[in-house]
């Protein structure tokens, strides 16, 4: 049971927006030409300056009543982190006052144009440098695979790197951050149906993909899981899937339905995570966690987004999903604790945002300090 985004393929994508930016797809690097490892991305568990958000959801996308309850429980996660570290919360001027009203006064709010609420698609990967400073990677947001009018969305990487201070990095691939997930130390797990699709990077493999995400990122090894292509709007995220809780370790959907169509392809990435070594040359530990049974009602539909993989790590806490179904929610909620001995465990009811497609992770990326 760990559907997504497929609704949002309705709102179409305006023609302006094109399929793919300019040069997104082509010149990229040979091994050879890839730079060194003189960035890296920081795992997600590294302390942050701050978390960035987008109170997106609009009527036009989502329909009105959706939207409502989508930017309560938006704004209800953005409360949540604020209690551990800063959120950055980028408004457009016409909803400033709605994103005032409920994201309170610990949430700093920064107008800017939006299309949509996916930050963590839409907004940079930071990497930091040699030197200790951040630079804010650009991997040129088209819409996930221009399913989506993204005019706006597709300017917003460079907008938080300006606001954030963080030079900007433009990246010849085309992929969203949910599509990859680091473990900090040089290893990459990303699922071939979203950055090796046509829709994103036509006639680019995966020696030049993994070239450029050395020179962007520092990945000195990528983890190729399969995914699933044309099911959702994001052709099978990797963070729906598989997520590092440390170098070595990682936890991992299972999707226990075998009426699913994620049901084989969970079990298949289980068992390639559990064959393979990271970048130095560990064998993964693999942590299964299933998603639930059931869910409330009340936003159910085809595409609810119902697996726990989906959290979101910030400074001293886990933020995680909760979906009614008591036994599954305590389950994740016992692994969550296990794993990140520290931090509390902070569990949210986020089903409007769930029956979009996505989930906590989805709609945060963390800045590093």
């Amino acid at each position: 049971m760990l559907d997504r985004r497929d609704f949002l393929k309705q709102a179409g994508c305006a023609s302006a927006c094109g399929l793919l930016l300019a040069g997104a797809a082509v010149g990229l690097p040979s091994p050879a030409q890839a730079a060194s490892g003189a960035l890296l991305m920081p795992d997600e568990s590294a302390r942050h300056a701050a978390t960035w958000m987008a109170f997106g959801a609009p009527p036009a996308i989502w329909g009105q009543r959706l939207s409502v309850a989508a930017r309560g429980h938006l704004a209800g996660i953005a409360r949540a982190i604020a209690a551990f570290e800063p959120v950055k919360m980028l408004v457009p001027q016409a909803d400033y006052e709605q994103a005032a009203r409920l994201c309170g006064g610990r949430v700093e709010l920064i107008v800017q144009p939006l299309d949509d609420l996916w930050l963590r698609d839409t907004g940079p990967a930071f990497a930091r440098g040699a030197d200790g400073k951040l630079v804010g990677v650009d991997f040129n947001f088209n819409g996930w695979g221009g399913k989506q009018a993204h005019a706006e969305d597709a300017r917003v990487a460079a907008a938080v790197c300006r606001l954030a201070g963080a030079p900007r990095l433009a990246s010849r691939l085309v992929l969203e951050g949910g599509g990859i997930e680091v473990d900090g130390a040089g290893t990459a797990i990303i699922t071939e149906s979203c950055v090796l699709n046509a829709n994103r990077n036509p006639g680019v493999g995966k020696v030049a993909c993994e070239a450029e995400l050395k020179r962007a990122l520092g990945i000195d090894k990528v983890i190729w899981l399969p995914g699933i292509a044309g099911r959702d709007i994001t052709d099978g995220h990797t963070d729906f899937y598989a997520r590092f809780i440390r170098p070595g370790v990682v936890v991992a959907g299972l999707d226990a339905d075998p009426a699913s169509y994620d049901h084989a392809v969970t079990q298949r990435h289980l068992r390639l995570l559990r064959q393979t070594t990271d970048a130095a040359g560990r064998k993964l530990e693999v942590i299964a966690l299933e998603g639930p049974g059931s869910v409330r009602p009340r936003f159910e539909n085809r595409g609810f987004a119902a697996g726990y993989i989906n959290f979101y790590v910030c400074n001293g806490a886990v933020i995680a999903p909760q979906f009614g179904d008591a036994e599954a929610d305590a389950n994740c909620r016992a692994i969550l604790r296990e794993q990140f001995p520290g931090r509390e465990v902070v569990q949210l009811d986020i089903d409007a945002i769930a029956a979009g497609g996505g989930g906590i992770h989805c709609a945060t990326q963390q800045q590093p300090a």
